[in-house]
């Protein structure tokens, strides 16, 4: 077995093949090194990484959507969320899909969290921000959305997550962070 190498904190990549290459999302397959000194095999699902909004209208109420989502055969209650573009920094990323998906319009969007959703196989980060000064506009979804959208109360947000009825990890932990860390801390 390979001693450990102490000083690297990544592991060093003896092979790459890419397996597959989409429009959203890829795979590649590398031997690598970990820093621990085991040599393995790793499946990693590319990404170019996404943002989710949080927008907070005047009365305190959060805009939620709701869309089909085909990999858990059901509609789901989420954030405005999507894929940052090629170039595409984070805050232009969640202004566009905020139009895109609600039409509404923000004055300032602020990161609040830097995560990385299901780090054991997929390489995307994830932004979440806080967008401030919403304002309604006409919404303008990709042709195979379609999304309906509704503003709740914290409380009500609160209790759909203690129901299990808000299951969509990335808004949960969004609204958790929120509410925990944000809005408690204005109060």
């Amino acid at each position: 077995m390979p001693k450990p190498n102490r000083k690297s904190q990544t592991a060093r990549i003896l092979s790459t093949e890419l397996v597959y290459e989409g429009p959203v999302f890829g795979v590649r397959r590398e031997k690598v090194v970990e820093p621990t000194g085991i040599t393995t095999t790793r499946e990693v699902i590319t990404h170019p990484g996404s943002v989710v909004v949080l927008p907070v209208l005047p009365d305190g109420k959060i805009i939620m959507i709701r869309q089909y989502r085909h990999a858990t055969k059901q509609f789901l209650w989420e954030l405005v969320a999507g894929r940052i573009d090629h170039g595409e920094a984070p805050r232009a990323a969640a202004q566009r899909e905020l139009i895109e998906e609600t039409g509404y319009r923000a004055r300032k969007f602020t990161i609040f969290l830097d995560v990385f959703p299901a780090p054991g196989f997929l390489e995307e980060r994830m932004y979440i921000l806080l967008a401030e000064g919403v304002t309604p506009g006409e919404a303008n979804p990709e042709e195979d959305e379609k999304i309906t959208s509704r503003a709740y109360s914290v409380e009500e947000l609160k209790t759909m997550i203690r129901k299990g009825q808000l299951r969509d990890a990335k808004s949960v932990a969004g609204i958790l962070f929120y509410i925990n860390f944000i809005l408690a801390k204005k109060k």
